[in-house]
């Protein structure tokens, strides 16, 4: 029995013939699943080396060098607070600063206090200056004396800090277990602050301008403690934060309360001397004799004479 033959081959075939083999495909997926993983990869190395932040910080330039806070009250007519507004825009302008002089009614507190003003008012002068490198926040009953003191050198030179700090301190006196930093150095320090005879103060504080001052402005004013109605509101809270928050704490420096918080008198705190840079009415009151604006007469025609000098 005789089968069929097989079908003979053409003899021209194609030019070339599609390709059936999975071979080429598989292939491509791989390369494709390399490609994602080295992007991945890319990414990832990117995004923990903080470029993702590129586009969003800019490089300081460190002008104005310092900014110069101080929030009056609502009834800001007087020649008492006339007299306070160009005590600091003269030492301002001498020295090349930003100043932002606002009123306690200009932010929303939700309730709060008036006193949590400064808190707001110093993340308001971190959005208007943001090339600033220092703020200092001085209280409205305060004059500026020596205008010869520039706080980039005089408070915050590294040097100076580390020979002003004051080192293994309850950070609440007397007794506080929390105490400041012992090797903190000069370049590290974000926040100078002074205390009194009654604990941390919150009248004179000077602020580095970046990242760990917008989040410890923004900590203090966090609600919760708002809602704590602390007796000294702001103070009392600011006595939570730092014993509370080691982030805050590490880069804490207390120094000596002269060096920017000296007390026109020494029932609360350590007296003004000659030379100081500034001088704060403290415990003074709206009217009577121990009004704030008699307390200031006692320095105002020194501070116009310094100036006048300088």
């Amino acid at each position: 029995m005789h089968y069929a033959y097989p079908p003979r081959k053409s003899s021209n075939p194609p030019p070339y013939l599609p390709r059936s083999s999975r071979i080429p495909t598989i292939r491509r997926s791989h390369l494709r699943s390399i490609a994602l993983i080295i992007l991945a990869i890319f990414g990832l190395v990117w995004l923990f080396s903080g470029g993702s932040q590129h586009g969003v910080h800019h490089k300081m330039t460190g002008k104005p060098p310092v900014v110069l806070v101080t929030v009056f009250d609502d009834n800001d007519a007087s020649v008492y607070h006339r007299n306070i507004r160009e005590n600091r825009v003269q030492y301002a302008e001498k020295h090349g600063y930003g100043t932002l002089i606002t009123k306690k009614s200009d932010y929303d507190l939700d309730g709060s206090p008036a006193s949590w003003s400064k808190v707001v008012a110093m993340r308001h002068a971190l959005t208007k200056y943001p090339d600033c490198k220092y703020i200092w926040y001085l209280d409205q009953d305060a004059y500026i004396m020596n205008p010869h003191l520039k706080v980039e050198d005089y408070v915050m030179g590294a040097s100076k800090l580390e020979s002003n700090m004051l080192k293994d301190l309850p950070v609440v006196p007397p007794d506080s277990i929390i105490k400041t930093f012992t090797h903190l150095k000069g370049e590290d320090v974000e926040f100078v602050l002074t205390q009194d005879k009654e604990g941390l103060s919150s009248s004179s504080f000077v602020i580095k301008n970046g990242d760990w001052a917008k989040f410890f402005l923004d900590t203090w004013f966090d609600p919760l403690y708002r809602s704590y109605n602390f007796q000294k509101a702001e103070t009392h809270a600011l006595e939570h934060i730092v014993q509370w928050h080691p982030t805050i704490l590490s880069k804490l420096v207390v120094v000596p309360q002269r060096i920017i918080n000296a007390y026109s008198s020494n029932d609360h705190g350590e007296q003004y001397k000659d030379g100081d840079i500034a001088v704060i009415f403290d415990h003074c009151s709206a009217t009577g004799d121990k009004s704030c604006a008699k307390e200031a007469e006692r320095f105002s025609q020194q501070w116009r004479t310094s100036f006048s000098r300088a």
